[in-house]
């Protein structure tokens, strides 16, 4: 009876958004309903079709060939992002960084080189949204290079995913920057990964987020279940370089939940409920599939923000297996098994969320709460410089999103009465003149988005 009564309270006490003009409040954009409904079904096949043309694109294949394997298939990419770069007058910038590896997969040193598209912030430039996809395919066996390997969905479909968001968006305005990049030598290790996240740090990139899209393109689940309406936004819990005195605190305090990476599938979730009424976002909280990784991996090594995107009913007879038919069953990751249309809808929301996170503030950094023995909560932050006000959100500390905002203006503290910090967990999103707002970030280590050197291993 209690906490329905402070409940009614806090929404009593809560403005609608429209309550006061004064207050920047988010609203709705008709770039982002545009962008939902931008991407070509013919682009997407297209890529796909040129890039299973390469026979195999094996991270150990041929580099020289301009027909076949990996060497071929990631000139052919950059010629690409090129051509999109010509058409919106230079405004992207190609780079392949690389490294050298070798290790299990990798037997010997292979240069792995990922091909990157950079369109520059007009107002941040040094803040950075990623989206990534693999480029590298393989057979049953990690380890063959040279048999044909089409890769169509595993994951040319995450390739043509972002070459069509970077085509969409190099048209439109960014304060952030926009990154674009087909990563190598995800099969043989998660390297492209590495290459990328070394890049960005040594770059100085304040990486916000990293969507990685890997197998993105299949409506049909090898159980017999076809959905075209969902895909899976996997996030992690806690940082993956939390120190132990930080882990000791969240552990008190609570953020088990709230990374920085899980409020971003949060923020990928509201947009499609706002944008993209036919697309379900299903948050899974877990890095990655049971026992499985990809390259956001490497990202969250790193510091940085990151999750997967994947389709939600996967066909395991259409991954890492040699082109065959046994028993009637069609093994192979071949251009018949990628549903055009659902692949579109998957590209639309990696699209609007680049661009929605790119046009929003920074998210808020600093962020504190305040209230023991209190009926109240006090909640304060950092501004920054390009928020023109802030919204505080709270939620019962078992609902998977934010269900309370508050209006709070340009100041950088406020006091939520009869709402009492034990029952409750917090945030703080920033929001622009023209409403566009960041994503929500939870109060200390656990939630911020800045980025803290990777953790020391143990000895």
């Amino acid at each position: 009876m209690r906490r329905t009564a402070l409940l009614l309270l806090a929404l009593c006490a809560m403005p609608a958004f429209a309550a006061d003009p004064a207050l920047p409040a988010p609203r709705e954009q008709a770039a982002l309903h545009a962008l939902a409904t931008a991407p070509s079904e013919a682009e997407l096949r297209a890529t796909i079709e040129k890039l299973i043309g390469f026979g195999t694109r094996h991270t150990m294949s041929d580099t020289t060939s301009d027909t076949r394997g990996i060497g071929a298939a990631r000139r052919w990419v950059k010629t690409r992002f090129e051509a999109i770069s010509r058409e919106c007058g230079g405004c992207i910038e190609v780079v392949t960084p690389s490294q050298s590896f070798s290790g299990k997969r990798v037997p010997q040193p292979t240069e792995v080189m990922d091909v990157v598209a950079i369109k520059r912030g007009k107002g941040d430039p040094k803040r950075v949204i990623v989206m990534t996809g693999h480029l590298d395919s393989r057979v049953t066996d990690v380890m063959n290079a040279t048999s044909d390997a089409p890769g169509a969905n595993d994951d040319a479909s995450g390739v043509a995913a972002l070459i069509e968001a970077a085509r969409l968006l190099s048209k439109g305005d960014n304060q952030a920057t926009l990154v674009f990049a087909a990563l190598s030598g995800e099969e043989q290790g998660l390297y492209g990964g590495k290459v990328l996240a070394d890049y960005a740090t040594a770059q100085g990139w304040q990486v916000e987020a990293d969507l990685n899209n890997d197998i993105v393109g299949n409506s049909h689940g090898q159980n017999g279940v076809s959905d075209n309406t969902t895909v899976r936004v996997f996030s992690e819990g806690t940082k993956s370089n939390e120190t132990d005195k930080q882990a000791n605190f969240r552990r008190y305090h609570g953020g088990e939940v709230d990374s920085p990476s899980r409020n971003i599938a949060r923020y990928m979730e509201r947009l499609a409920n706002d944008y993209m009424p036919d697309l379900h976002v299903m948050m899974v909280y877990r890095t990655d599939r049971f026992g499985r990784g990809g390259d956001q991996v490497s990202f969250l090594e790193a510091g940085y923000p990151a999750v997967r995107v994947t389709e939600a009913h996967e066909d395991y007879t259409r991954q890492h297996q040699d082109l065959r038919t046994e028993n009637g069953v069609h093994y192979g990751d071949t251009i018949d098994g990628v549903d055009f249309r659902y692949l579109a809808r998957v590209t639309a929301l990696n699209t609007i969320a680049m661009a929605s996170l790119s046009r929003a503030p920074a998210p808020p950094t600093g962020v504190a709460i305040d209230g023991a023995v209190s009926s109240d909560t006090t909640v304060q932050w950092k501004k920054q410089p390009d928020a023109a006000g802030y919204i505080v959100h709270w939620r019962d500390t078992t609902a998977p999103q934010w269900q309370h905002s508050r209006l709070v203006g340009a100041t950088d503290k406020t006091v939520l009465k009869d709402v009492v910090i034990d029952d409750w967990f917090f945030g703080v999103s920033a929001v622009s003149a023209d409403g566009y707002q960041s994503p929500v970030v939870f109060p200390g280590d656990a939630g911020s988005f800045e980025r803290s050197p990777p953790a020391t291993p143990a000895k």
